[in-house]
């Protein structure tokens, strides 16, 4: 049996492929499995400052395995949830980590897959990718946080329409509608995904950590809960290391080296 998730470096970005080809990148306990403990090694490993998700054969993920979600009927409902769960954790490991992690989208992100491009922090689709809020064809309903995802851009009446109709999405619409970054031809967005990811992972290491949190809270919080948040990160990363290094590199009027300090300070 394959390996459920290639993993391989390109500099300073780790690339995680889903490997279940023969399935269009189904999800599997396995993979939840996989995913979350290279992203809590990401984590800690200095030589790590960004990270890109794709998938394996031209898809990124057709979601859950509907032969298993139709043997699970028969359980009791606390295993069928605690089987749910090891999705949910998934998800909010790409969510938590404090990496910058990229999605790079060809084929198909359907179901729970759409769930786990859009929780990564940016997304990039090629033009012909196929996004689904599929559950509804199935007689199920969302998971994975769908729902509370595409809700961060747009409106309760087209949230309604994507789960209800189950219809695709292409990526174009997908970028109009708000959530990708870059928009690449087929056969290009991982390419264009290593190429963001190296960018953002030259970065302030601990900034960027903060910076991400401030992006996921934004959409949640009041604006005074959002200012004070700002604030309590904005005083803590006056001290740091990162901003010494950033503001000294600026006023001496050469660029600043944070992958070195990233790796001293570990």
């Amino acid at each position: 049996m394959s390996e459920p998730l290639l993993t391989r470096r390109e500099g300073e970005v780790l690339i995680l492929s889903n490997n279940n080809v023969a399935a269009r990148n189904a999800l599997s306990p396995e993979f939840y499995a996989a995913v979350a403990t290279a992203l809590t090694a990401a984590a800690t490993d200095p030589t790590v400052g960004a990270v890109v998700l794709t998938g394996e054969g031209g898809h990124f993920c057709a979601g859950g395995d509907l032969r298993q979600l139709a043997k699970r009927r028969e359980l009791p409902m606390e295993e069928r949830r605690a089987k749910l769960e090891g999705l949910h954790d998934l998800i909010r490991a790409v969510r938590d980590c404090p990496k910058p992690v990229i999605a790079a989208v060809e084929g198909a992100a359907a179901g729970a897959g759409l769930s786990l491009a859009l929780a990564c922090d940016m997304l990039v689709a090629a033009r012909n990718s196929v996004f689904s809020v599929a559950y509804v064809k199935v007689g199920l309903t969302p998971d994975g946080g769908a729902t509370a995802f595409l809700a961060e851009f747009v409106s309760r009446q087209v949230l309604t329409e994507l789960c209800l109709t189950g219809e695709r999405i292409s990526g174009e619409r997908l970028a109009q509608l708000g959530p990708v970054n870059r928009l690449t031809e087929p056969g290009a967005a991982l390419e264009q995904a290593v190429q963001l990811a190296q960018q953002i992972a030259s970065g302030p290491d601990q900034a960027m950590a903060r910076i991400k949190d401030l992006c996921r809270q934004a959409p949640r919080n009041t604006l005074e809960q959002q200012l004070e948040l700002e604030a309590q990160y904005m005083v803590r990363a006056q001290e740091t290391d990162e901003s010494r290094e950033g503001i000294g590199a600026f006023l001496e009027k050469r660029s600043p080296d944070f992958v070195k300090l990233r790796r001293q300070q570990h």
